[in-house]
């Protein structure tokens, strides 16, 4: 009893640091999100360096996915069933972090909603592989604690590329580092589980990739300005998210989704 008390504290504390060190970095971080854009242009600052890691990011999308001509990345094609099942499943994981971003919005109805689909995809759905909550019309409201800075009135800062990650801004990489943060697999589940589900969100991701190759490399491999393109269809899609602009088009959006 002893032993899995101090196990729980270690734990405990482990989770503590990380959150305040997150805390720290994101107060960093947030201090320049204020930066006004003048006369509504893109805050892009940084654009040699964003330029020089959207290099980066396209030659490694080509390394492991290849560039729309030849189809011939490293990573072989993954079937559809297990493309969506994967997704779903990362989909089921970041409901508890949305739950807790509605709650820090003051929005108890998405709070409540979230709660309710993944306590049905957990469950019927089978930890989330499948999606029943949707059929029954408990459909995912999404929340992370970038939208939660901005209702906060915290500024969405620089326009940012992050290597691996694609677009951001100042705002949404100080979110991304709370969600990770608060994130359950980080702070719940022990070293193999959560090394087991990663593994999951990240086949999720590389199945997202193939499953709109069409969209991926029209952007990265057929624009005359990839970074240009990219940038602007991020930042359009992230404003609609957040409310600052009429419904725009998704590049990613699902087709064959009912």
């Amino acid at each position: 009893m002893t032993d899995m008390l101090n196990y729980s504290l270690a734990h405990f504390d482990r989770r503590a640091a990380r959150v305040t060190a997150a805390l720290f970095l994101v107060a960093v971080l947030a201090s320049g999100c204020a930066r006004p854009t003048p006369g509504g242009e893109i805050n892009d600052p940084y654009e040699n360096g964003n330029r020089a890691v959207h290099r980066f990011n396209v030659a490694v999308d080509r390394t492991f996915f290849g560039d729309g001509d030849t189809r011939k990345g490293v990573i072989p094609p993954i079937p559809r069933p297990l493309t969506v099942g994967f997704g779903n499943f990362a989909s089921n994981l970041g409901m508890p972090s949305a739950v807790l971003n509605s709650l820090l919005q003051a929005k108890p109805g998405p709070a409540l909603q979230n709660t309710l689909r993944f306590a049905v995809n957990s469950t019927i759905g089978i930890g989330g592989l499948f999606d029943p909550a949707t059929a029954v019309g408990i459909p995912a409201d999404p929340a992370d604690f970038g939208e939660t800075l901005h209702v906060w009135g915290v500024g969405e800062g620089a326009y940012l590329e992050v290597p691996f990650l694609g677009p951001s801004t100042e705002r949404d990489i100080a979110g991304t580092i709370i969600d990770m943060a608060i994130d359950p697999v980080n702070t719940v589940v022990n070293t193999r589980e959560a090394a087991y589900i990663n593994l999951g969100r990240l086949t999720a991701k590389v199945g997202n990739r193939q499953r709109f190759a069409d969209t991926y490399e029209s952007i990265l491999y057929e624009s005359a300005d990839s970074y240009a393109q990219a940038r602007l269809l991020y930042l359009q899609n992230r404003h609609y998210e957040l409310g600052l602009e009429e419904e725009t088009f998704d590049p990613y959006e699902d087709p064959y989704a009912e």
